[in-house]
């Protein structure tokens, strides 16, 4: 289950959505900046199908839906005209870094929120749900995490997916080889390769990755979970919690108006650029449940 919101920022997030007025940049070091520059600073990441990726090098996907309705709210709250926006890629090793120092406004990617990682920076609502899974060849039958023992498995560095793997290995005695990668593209070619067994990664992604395969059908995705379902959220500064309402008021909108539907079907139920593969995953009960009742969810 995902923490409810504290009572401090439960009365703010009723506060806001009760009242639309502009807020003063002035309250918020980043809305500050963001109205200085006219402009606001997005990370993103290059190949995290469906959510945040390159098209003719042009950022897009879900995530990124998701932040330019943030911006144009933005644009809204503080009176002026459109901000222009600064696209900055980032990885799963730079993406704190870059966040605490000021160089992105926002973090628009699959970035888990996690109690540990709350400690370093403010997550809006959940805008997706995803469980660790590992994704191995067909061939070889694996479906559990015993069937992980005494192999070599592959993650991708910077991730929780790398935590979890270790503290599998530690718990259960598994002697797996702990392997990591650079990048999600890497590590599903080691074990296409055959040069790792599995690769360790969130199930939405491995999927992406299967369904774009030259030969999907060469590989499984685990039954058995590595860990519970966790919420992806976009990232913002930790010190800045008039920013993050902003932020959670423009989701706010859009879940409760319905447009998070149409968004979702857009990424997940219809065909996508560039080639117009279908990823084909209806919304979870569980995530509809969040989009309904988003406070309840709120870190």
């Amino acid at each position: 289950m995902i923490p409810k919101a504290m009572p401090w920022l439960a009365a703010a997030l009723i506060s806001l959505h009760a009242n639309a007025e502009p807020i003063a940049a002035d309250a918020s070091p980043t809305l500050k900046r963001i109205a200085n520059n006219q402009a606001i600073a997005i990370g993103h990441r290059d190949n995290e199908v469906p959510f945040s990726y390159l098209v003719d090098g042009k950022p897009v996907g879900y995530s990124i839906d998701l932040c330019m309705a943030v911006v144009e709210s933005i644009s809204e709250q503080l009176g002026g005209p459109p901000l222009d926006v600064h696209f900055v890629p980032v990885t799963p090793v730079n993406r704190f870094i870059l966040l605490r120092n000021g160089e992105i406004d926002l973090e628009c990617g699959v970035t888990t929120s996690t109690s540990e990682r709350r400690q370093q920076a403010a997550f809006s609502y959940p805008h997706f749900l995803t469980a660790t899974r590992y994704v191995a060849l067909a061939e070889n039958d694996m479906h559990t995490i015993a069937d992980l023992a005494g192999r070599s498995v592959v993650s991708t560095t910077g991730t929780i997916n790398v935590e979890q793997l270790n503290e599998l290995n530690r718990t259960q005695g598994l002697n797996i080889a702990v392997m990591l990668s650079r990048s999600h593209e890497e590590a599903f070619s080691m074990v296409a390769n055959e040069q790792a067994a599995a690769f360790v990664m969130d199930d939405i992604l491995l999927a992406s990755l299967v369904s774009a395969a030259d030969s999907p059908q060469r590989f499984h995705i685990s039954q058995e979970a590595i860990s519970e379902p966790k919420p992806y959220g976009l990232m913002m500064s930790l010190e800045d919690a008039v920013f993050a309402e902003v932020v959670n008021e423009a989701l706010y909108e859009r879940y409760q108006s319905g447009a998070i539907q149409a968004l979702y079907d857009k990424w997940f139920l219809q065909p996508i650029p560039p080639v117009n593969r279908v990823i084909g995953l209806p919304i979870s009960s569980e995530l509809a449940a969040i989009f309904e009742r988003p406070d309840d969810y709120a870190d």
